[in-house]
């Protein structure tokens, strides 16, 4: 079965020229706000100019990666403009890294520099790589105070820019490296280059319906492809950004109330706990016309909650760090919740079976496969691991999804997630949106067990809702069962508080060791149920 999104005509402009349509209709009005700083788009041309300049000027040089770890600020986006002006290959780095996993990114890279928060400096000088660099460290510290460094980015920035002549990249030149989120093994250098950056862009802009009029607030890490693509599109459109320094409702609430921006995206986890703050009111997202979520299942009680408080749905969709957002459901078109929509143009998505053999009924689940433009170029210095994916112009996703007669696709799990008991395929997510039916449960995250006698058993993690009654796992197991039947947990295990991956996920990977260990965090209490 194979869903195509339509063709695509054109992929979006020039990287190096993507201010151009906010330029030359508003060069002085807002293009990217945040709770502190608001630059115009002649300001904000004008200061990634500056900043491509000074970077030439302390030795880096077109091709050269040029590594970030930076929280959520203007200047991360005036960094990004930066390299795209002066042909360097940006490298965010996870804001959540340790210092061994900053040593891996540098290391996979080969980055010959690295811009950085000052709060970092601790994991920095811990960092066996990161003082090393050939061309030292750019540090980004808020009041401008000084900070141990090679360089001071409000020195790059406030400085005379050099007289010098940036050299448009090519379209197949290295844009940007982002790392997995490592789910599956040491993580990898996901390589796009320009022109599948560009691709990736006009896909976006036109499955969210992005257009001049909007602002977009992306209420995630930009140092993830996902909310990196939210801007770059919104800019490209020339429509306004609008920056959040945290994701949650203390930070989130205000820009809400204050720059109305139309169009919001989340995590799932920190939009649960948005809608569920104490402060948050309905008309808080009467500015919005639509709110996307991803980057992990949507439950279903979240849908419940949040169109009940906002007055429209929550639109899922699918993307991947080698492709992009790649299904929504179309904003202004029908929204089935629960469904990750339909391919964005641009986009074909083929379901394939065991055998790599295409399904061949709606409803029937297969493997996701991927031909776009927006794919990437590949895993950095890893041509095994790129070839392992790739086939035949097609992307091997490795996640699980059916088709419903209308072409809308259903999200079914990673195949290395889905639990076998008793010969039965189990989604882990299909446990999960029971459990989160349940009022006192506030995350649930399931996974396989191995068992001698039914291959595996599936165990579910939960956290409860502040002020929630005790529930007991007995309880929780018939209340699953009333739901998916031979599915629901054979084990609950309470916690205190739910492990996440450095993306912000649930981190399935890290429970599963946690059970083979045997080790049990601080708080956890257990039970368990035949």
């Amino acid at each position: 079965m194979q869903i195509d999104g339509g063709p695509l005509e054109r992929p979006a402009g020039p990287l190096h020229e993507l201010l151009v349509t906010g330029l030359a209709a508003q060069p002085g009005d807002a293009a990217i706000v945040s709770a502190g700083r608001q630059l115009t788009w002649s300001e904000l041309d004008g200061e990634s100019t500056r900043l491509a300049l000074a970077y030439r000027a302390i030795g880096l040089s077109p091709g050269d990666r040029l590594a970030s770890l930076m929280p959520n600020r203007v200047e991360l986006v005036i960094h990004y403009l930066a390299c795209f002006k002066a042909g360097l290959v940006a490298t965010p780095l996870n804001y959540r890294y340790t210092f061994r996993e900053i040593d891996h990114a540098l290391e996979v890279s080969g980055a010959s520099a690295l811009l950085f928060h000052a709060e970092r400096t601790e994991d920095l000088t811990a960092s066996r790589l990161a003082g090393g660099l050939a061309l030292g460290t750019v540090a980004f510290r808020e009041g401008g105070a000084d900070a141990s460094a090679t360089h001071r980015l409000d020195a790059l920035l406030a400085g005379e820019p050099p007289a010098a002549e940036l050299t448009a990249p090519g379209p197949a030149d290295p844009a940007a490296i982002f790392f997995t989120s490592g789910s599956t093994g040491p993580a990898k250098g996901v390589t796009h280059t320009h022109e599948s950056l560009r691709w990736m862009v006009a896909s976006a802009i036109s499955g969210l319906e992005i257009t001049d009029r909007d602002a977009f607030l992306p209420g995630s890490s930009m140092s993830h492809i996902g909310s990196f693509l939210w801007a770059l599109s919104s800019l490209s459109a020339g429509a306004r950004v609008v920056v959040a320094r945290t994701y949650d409702a203390h930070e989130i609430l205000p820009l809400l109330r204050t720059h109305q921006p139309t169009v919001l995206a989340m995590i799932p986890a920190a939009l649960a706990a948005l809608i569920r703050d104490h402060d948050v009111q309905p008309q808080d997202f009467a500015c919005l016309r639509l709110c996307r979520a991803g980057a992990d299942k949507v439950s279903a009680e979240l849908m419940t909650e949040f169109s009940a408080l906002a007055g429209f749905p929550v639109d899922e969709g699918y993307g991947m760090t080698e492709v992009g957002l790649a299904t929504l459901n179309p904003p202004s078109g029908l929204i089935k919740q629960g469904s990750i929509g339909r391919p964005l143009v641009g986009f074909s998505v083929a379901l394939r079976d065991e055998d790599d053999q295409p399904v061949e009924h709606a409803g029937e689940v297969g493997r996701i496969w991927i031909r776009t433009h927006s794919r990437m170029a590949g895993y950095w210095e890893a041509p095994q691991a790129t070839a392992d994916v790739l086939e035949d112009g097609w992307l091997d996703s490795g996640d699980l999804a059916r088709a419903d007669e209308d072409g809308y696709l259903w999200f079914f799990g990673r195949k290395k997630q889905i639990i076998v008991h008793d010969g039965s395929n189990i989604s882990p997510f299909e446990v999960e949106g029971a459990l989160m039916e349940h009022p006192a449960i506030e995350l649930a995250a399931v996974i396989g067990i191995h068992d001698t006698v039914h291959g595996e058993n599936v165990r579910a993690y939960v956290t409860l809702r502040e002020g929630a009654p005790r529930t007991s796992a007995a309880d929780l197991i018939v209340f699953c069962r009333e739901r998916v039947g031979y599915k629901a947990p054979e084990e609950i295990v309470f916690l205190d508080e739910m492990p996440l991956n450095p993306t912000g996920k649930l981190d399935r990977n890290g429970l599963r060791q946690m059970a083979e260990d045997h080790l049990h965090p601080h708080g956890l209490d257990e039970s368990a149920a035949a």
